[in-house]
């Protein structure tokens, strides 16, 4: 990114792709397009303010989309990450004054002699690097798995940011508020509570907690009118989750589940209990999904509104249709692509953006 170049709109900085794919949906036809291929298993993807993106590779490079081409030379001066089973470098997320600051924050895997735990670095985008690092959260007690980091992130309009850590594959962290595992972490830019907090006056739970009853949350979107925060996460086989954030709400994990464990084993009896949040909708079986956006643009006018939701294991994108907080119509595209789907977003251009979770991976839009 070259602060210094002219601003050219979005759509023009995107390239004629060498591959095109044709797909048909209820309410539209349209193309999958390649951007940029040749990334180890992207994670996440910024656009910056003159159309440019960020792409995180979990192996720990930061890349840069730059005029519509993937640049060789990643980002300088990203932590180092621990890059082991689910882990390694997550989220990237502009700061909403970006334009004026050029400040990010970057959620990653960070091991030591006591274990692995998910952390969070505030800091400077300047001359293809990073600057002015300030870690800001790190996650306690740490662990020895190597799975659930979640790593979501997304700001809210008062600039506090929302932090997602997994539970890490053990269970009953998800409902120890003296824990930071299993949660939403809700911190100022200067690492601190931010103010509001739930759990400020409680002595026996961290400041930082926002909801805990959280498995591994693995997509965090800001609703576009109501400002809402709204996440899904993943279930164990079965019960995948989507989910308002609210201060203070325990959404059940493992008390209550809509899953069954991996070996075919009961985690709960129950599916609803008092005092915990029922989810807006859930999958069973699971489709492990991954990323998740509000449509908004007028490129597909009758998909305004609409909620998007990559896939992992299910190998396609869900289109979900809400009528306030209710679900009134899914539907499955990309079910004969053959792609993990681990990030969406809108872009700059109107278009819907996915990331490929492969070794391989791709930056792909959808265009009408």
């Amino acid at each position: 990114m070259n602060p210094g170049k002219l601003l050219i709109p979005a759509l023009a900085l995107m390239p004629v792709a060498c591959t095109a794919q044709s797909f048909e949906s209820d309410h539209h036809d349209f193309q999958v397009e390649t951007v940029a291929e040749g990334l180890e298993h992207p994670w996440s993807i910024a656009f910056l303010p003159d159309g440019d993106a960020l792409v995180t590779e979990r192996a720990g490079r930061l890349r840069l989309i730059e005029d519509g081409k993937l640049q060789e030379e990643p980002i300088g001066n990203v932590p180092e990450v621990a890059a082991r089973g689910q882990g390694g470098l997550l989220d990237v997320v502009l700061h909403p004054d970006f334009e004026a600051n050029n400040e990010l924050v970057i959620s990653y895997a960070h091991r030591n002699s006591e274990g692995m735990t998910t952390r969070v670095m505030h800091a400077t985008l300047a001359d293809h690097r990073l600057t002015d690092r300030n870690v800001i959260f790190t996650a306690t007690p740490r662990s020895g798995t190597t799975r659930h980091f979640a790593g979501r992130m997304v700001f809210d309009d008062q600039n506090n940011l929302y932090i997602a850590v997994g539970d890490r594959g053990e269970k009953q962290r998800a409902q120890q508020t003296d824990d930071d595992a299993g949660g939403v972490h809700r911190i100022t830019l200067e690492g601190k509570p931010a103010p509001g907090n739930p759990f400020l006056d409680d002595p026996d739970a961290n400041d930082t907690f926002y909801t805990y009853g959280n498995r591994n949350i693995q997509g965090m979107t800001r609703h576009p009118e109501t400002g809402e925060i709204w996440s899904h996460e993943h279930g164990p086989k079965g019960g995948d989750e989507i989910n308002i954030i609210e201060a203070g709400t325990n959404y059940g994990w493992p008390e209550i589940t809509y899953g069954i464990d991996y070996d075919g084993s009961i985690i709960s009896e129950k599916t609803h209990e008092e005092g915990m949040a029922q989810p807006l909708h859930y999958w069973d079986p699971s489709i492990a999904p991954s990323g998740m956006a509000f449509y908004t643009d007028e490129r597909f006018p009758e998909w305004q509104g609409d909620l998007f939701v990559g896939a992992l294991a299910m190998e396609k994108l869900v289109r979900v249709r809400m009528d306030s907080e209710e679900v009134v119509q899914e539907e499955d595209l990309l079910t004969d692509w053959g792609e993990r789907i681990r990030a969406v977003a809108q872009g700059p251009d109107g278009a819907l953006w996915l990331l490929t979770d492969a070794p391989d991976g791709r930056v792909v839009r959808l265009i009408p």
